[in-house]
C-alpha cells in the first residue's frame, strides 16, 4: 500500500534536492578558492621570528603540507561530523565561533530590513499611486541614494552627527554599554535576552546602540524594495482586470489594496528574500564601523589572515542560509499566489 505523502511535504522535498548540487558547488569551489587566498596560515600562526622548520612543522600539523585531494576529502570527513574545523586567529571551534556570532548579524539584518519594509513599501505604493508627484520624486532619490552611497559613508556620517556633534547615540562599540553585562544567551538577540532577563535597562542600552547600525544597513536595503514595489504596482495599475473593478463601482481603497496590491506583493516577496540574503552577508562594512560582533566582521578578520576553516565554515554557512530562505519563500510564494497548486 503506497503511503500519501502531502503536497507540501513533496513540495518541501524537491526544493530541497534541487539545492543540493548548489551546495555540493559551494563546498567544492569555497575549498578552492581558500586555497588560492594570499598568504601562508603557518607563517602567520607560527609568528614573525619562526624559522623555516618550525613553519614546516606547524603547516605539518594543520594539513597543509598534503595534496589538494586528500586535504578536501578530509574536509569532507569533518563536515559531514559537523566539524567545520578550528579558527587559527582565535583558537576556537569555527562552528562555535559561527554560532556566537550569528545571532548579532541576523539581529541587525532583521530589524534593518523591518525598518525598509515600513518605508519602502509604502513609498512605493504612494509613488505607483501618483506618479510625477513631489511623492514619485521623493521616492526616486531615496533609490538613487540608498544605492549610491557606500555603507560605510553612510554609517561615519550618522556617528558623526548623533554621536559626535548632538551627543544623542552611544558610541559606537557593540552591541552594549561597557556598563551592562551580556544577557545569558536564550535566542543570542540582545532585545529578546535582556528581556527575559527582566533587565530593562539593558534592553534600553542594546536599542541605542542598534538604531544607528540598522537605520545604516537599512537607508541601503530600502532601494530596491522601493524600486521593485513602485514597479510592481504600476504594472498592476496598468492591468486590465484593475480597470474592469475601477468601471464595476469598486471602491478605490478596495481596487488599490484588495487586487492591486495583493498582486504586486508577490515580487516584492522575492525582492525581500534576496535582500536579507544580500544584507547579512554583505554587512561587513556596517560591522566594522559599529565594532558589531557578527559573523560579517569575522569573515574579514579570516580572510586577512587567510584563515581557510573561518572563511570556509562562513561560505558554507551563509550558503546554506540563502537555501534555507529561498525555500522559505518558494512556500511562501505559493501560499500567496492563488495561481500556484501545492499539487503541481
Amino acid at each position: 500500500m503506497a503511503i500519501a505523502i502531502p503536497p507540501k511535504a513533496r513540495l518541501i522535498g524537491r526544493r530541497l534536492l534541487q539545492a543540493a548540487p548548489a551546495i555540493a558547488g559551494i563546498v567544492i569551489i569555497t575549498f578552492l578558492l581558500t586555497r588560492a587566498l594570499p598568504g601562508d596560515p603557518a607563517v602567520y600562526f607560527a609568528g614573525p621570528a619562526a624559522d623555516e622548520a618550525s613553519i614546516a612543522e606547524i603547516r605539518k600539523q594543520l594539513g597543509l603540507d598534503r595534496s589538494l585531494p586528500v586535504q578536501f576529502l578530509a574536509y569532507l570527513g569533518d563536515l559531514a561530523t559537523g566539524n567545520l574545523g578550528t579558527s587559527i586567529s582565535t583558537g576556537q571551534p569555527v562552528l562555535t565561533e559561527l554560532i556566537t556570532r550569528l545571532p548579532a548579524s541576523l539581529e541587525l539584518t532583521l530589524i534593518a530590513l523591518l525598518l525598509s519594509i515600513a518605508v519602502a513599501v509604502p513609498l512605493g505604493v504612494l509613488a505607483a499611486t501618483r506618479p510625477d508627484s513631489w511623492i514619485d520624486h521623493l521616492c526616486r532619490f531615496v533609490v538613487t541614494a540608498g544605492v549610491s552611497l557606500p555603507t560605510f559613508f553612510t554609517g561615519l556620517a550618522l556617528v558623526y552627527l548623533f554621536y559626535y556633534l548632538l551627543g544623542w547615540a552611544p558610541p559606537p562599540m557593540g552591541r552594549l554599554d561597557i556598563l551592562y553585562l551580556p544577557p545569558d544567551p536564550v535566542t543570542g538577540f540582545y532585545l529578546i535576552d535582556t528581556v527575559i532577563a527582566g533587565d530593562l535597562q539593558a534592553t534600553l542600552s542594546a536599542l541605542q546602540h542598534l538604531i544607528l547600525p540598522a537605520v545604516t544597513l537599512a537607508l541601503f536595503t530600502l532601494a530596491p524594495i522601493a524600486r521593485m514595489t513602485r514597479a510592481a504596482m504600476l504594472q498592476v495599475l496598468a492591468s486590465d482586470f484593475i480597470r474592469t473593478a475601477r468601471a464595476a463601482g469598486l471602491s478605490r481603497r478596495k481596487v488599490l489594496f484588495g487586487y492591486a496590491f495583493r498582486n504586486a506583493v508577490l515580487p516584492v516577496i522575492t525582492t525581500l528574500g534576496m535582500v536579507f540574503s544580500f544584507a547579512l552577508g554583505a554587512n561587513v562594512l556596517v560591522e566594522k564601523v559599529f565594532a558589531w560582533p557578527g559573523i560579517g566582521s569575522y569573515a574579514i578578520e579570516a580572510l586577512v589572515v587567510s584563515d581557510y576553516a573561518a572563511v570556509q565554515g562562513f561560505v558554507l554557512a551563509m550558503a546554506l542560509l540563502f537555501v534555507a530562505l529561498n525555500l522559505t519563500i518558494d512556500i511562501i510564494y505559493t501560499l500567496v499566489d492563488p495561481r500556484l497548486r501545492l499539487e503541481d
